[in-house]
């Protein structure tokens, strides 16, 4: 059965069918090929179909059972298709491959000089003749039937009716009709005219029945190929014609049995018999390798999606650890003095500031967060980058001496103007000089010296933020910058990738090396403001 597959564009069942799918150009060209090939055989065959051959009366069951199986498959595929579709053409075309797979049985035992003289079941030298017309007959009734009715849909009672009772309905009328004709050719053989003569000459009664046949393969091609739309309909094309093909080497053109011809008849009943069940299974696993691989792109989307969740609330709690850490030790020396007999009013006013402004950077921050999840434009604003690093220095500098880090600044020119967001790139410089702390919180308290150093580069700020400690990892240095890689036990892995996107943000760079004298620099490079 054909897989079903929705989208994300919604794209409707009936869409991935054969019979909507339009054909591409790749199955064009391959249609014409197998066209082209089997023309050229029959014009290569054609000027010796006359000629006899060996009478291989065994083989021809042999090839009646190959058709047997490839036609049932085909049927058992198309009305799969159709318990999906609904579509009435769909019905007919089944039937019709259902029809030729059920008949080939007679015809094999039926075939005079296989399993007897005259074949089982009392058949007579024209009961295998007979049943070959009338398989070829029903075919090519079936392949006219799906084209006339390939716009006539099932509906009202007949749609809402179960697809099995549909398809039973088609089985049942299949089985008696071969049922009929298995016994109208073997009993009643006597009834119709002949068309072998003296054991091995075809009758030239045999054209008649046969162009008839080909009259109404040749009026179904015509209506393929005017109202050609789909996969199935450009190789259904190909089919008829072979057809006719085999039509014309089963009757009109050889006169004997056992020609040449004869067995190139059967060749050519062999490809059109398994073209459609081709197609049918290359579609089907194509449909199957595109569902899987939308599976497999939905699950690295769903993975995704998990991944940025997971990285929001790192990025959260990161950049709100801070102040909040702030706030914290502010409120516990807050708590320790007002224990004091004599608390000093005007210190913690000054302390309340700071839990103030704290708890303003923390909203703010919160805010940037959202900015740069949603991708939103952020606030450009002119900004000194001297200026920048000296309140950010200023923030951290309690953190600082209670770490008994040695914090030096060297400031190289008056003025650095730059254009940006002032809270995301002070954001920055805070995530950085902390991490410089934490690198240096297993050095002696004597060796714990971070130098902060801000230079006009070519025609960009610059901020070099180096630190005394172990350095970075040389596995980790390349991948410092990228999500969820840490160098701290207990870290998150998002800071330095939080700073790399802001940065990049106002079109700028950073880096990370380390120095040959131990530690690590941080290198922080934004473009100068245009004035």
């Amino acid at each position: 059965m054909a897989p079903t597959m929705v989208t994300e564009d919604h794209t409707s069942v009936s869409e991935i069918l054969l019979t909507d799918l339009p054909p591409t150009r790749r199955q064009t060209r391959a249609a014409v090929a197998v066209l082209l090939v089997t023309l050229i055989g029959f014009a290569a065959v054609v000027q010796f179909s006359d000629r006899p051959g060996a009478a291989l009366n065994t083989l021809f069951p042999s090839l009646d059972a190959i058709v047997l199986v490839t036609d049932l498959i085909t049927a058992v595929l198309l009305y799969a298709q159709f318990s999906i579709s609904r579509s009435r053409s769909l019905l007919v075309l089944a039937s019709g491959y259902l029809f030729t797979a059920f008949i080939v049985i007679p015809h094999a035992l039926t075939f005079s000089g296989a399993f007897s003289p005259t074949g089982l079941f009392g058949a007579g030298l024209q009961t295998g003749s007979w049943l070959f017309i009338f398989w070829h007959l029903g075919f090519a009734a079936a392949l006219l039937g799906y084209a006339i009715s390939k716009d006539v849909k099932l509906d009202g009672p007949a749609s809402e009716a179960p697809v099995g009772r549909e398809i039973g309905w088609c089985v049942a009328t299949v089985v008696a009709l071969v049922i009929g004709i298995t016994w109208l050719t073997t009993g009643g053989e006597t009834l119709l005219p002949l068309i072998i003569v003296d054991g091995s000459r075809l009758s030239p009664f045999v054209t008649y029945p046969i162009g008839f046949t080909i009259v109404i393969t040749a009026a179904g091609l015509t209506v393929l190929l005017i109202r050609r739309r789909s996969v199935l309909d450009l190789w259904l094309i190909v089919v008829a014609a072979v057809f006719i093909a085999e039509l014309a080497f089963s009757g009109l053109l050889p006169t004997v049995r056992f020609s040449v011809g004869f067995y190139a008849g059967r060749v050519f009943s062999l490809i059109t018999s398994s073209i459609v069940l081709i197609i049918l299974l290359a579609e089907t696993t194509w449909l199957y390798v595109h569902l899987a691989r939308s599976n497999d792109v939905l699950r690295r989307e769903r993975h995704e999606k998990f991944a940025s969740m997971e990285a929001m609330a790192a990025l959260i709690a990161h950049e709100v650890s801070q102040p909040l850490g702030s706030i914290l030790i502010n409120v516990e020396t807050i708590q320790s003095m007002l224990q004091s007999s004599t608390p000093d009013i005007s210190e913690i006013r000054e302390i309340a500031a700071d839990i103030n402004r704290d708890d303003v950077r923390a909203s703010e921050v919160l805010r940037r967060i959202r900015t740069l999840i949603k991708k939103m434009p952020f606030e450009v604003n002119p900004i000194d980058l001297n200026e920048n690093v000296r309140q950010a220095v200023a923030l951290l500098s309690g953190q600082a001496a209670a770490r008994q880090v040695d914090v030096r600044t060297a400031i190289g020119v008056p003025l650095l103007p730059i254009s940006g967001d002032r809270v995301q790139i002070q954001q920055v410089l805070v995530n950085v000089i902390v991490n410089a702390m934490d690198a240096m919180s297993e050095c002696p308290a004597s060796d714990r010296r971070l130098t902060i150093q801000t230079a006009l580069c070519d025609e960009s700020a610059e901020v070099a933020i180096a630190d005394t400690g172990r350095g970075i990892p040389p596995d980790k240095l390349q991948g410092v910058f990228e999500p969820f890689v840490t160098t701290k036990t207990h870290g998150m892995g998002m800071g330095l990738s939080i700073a790399r996107t802001v940065i990049e943000a106002h079109n700028g760079t950073i880096s990370a090396h380390n120095p040959a004298e131990g530690g690590a620099v941080f290198r922080i490079r934004l473009p100068l403001r245009k004035s």
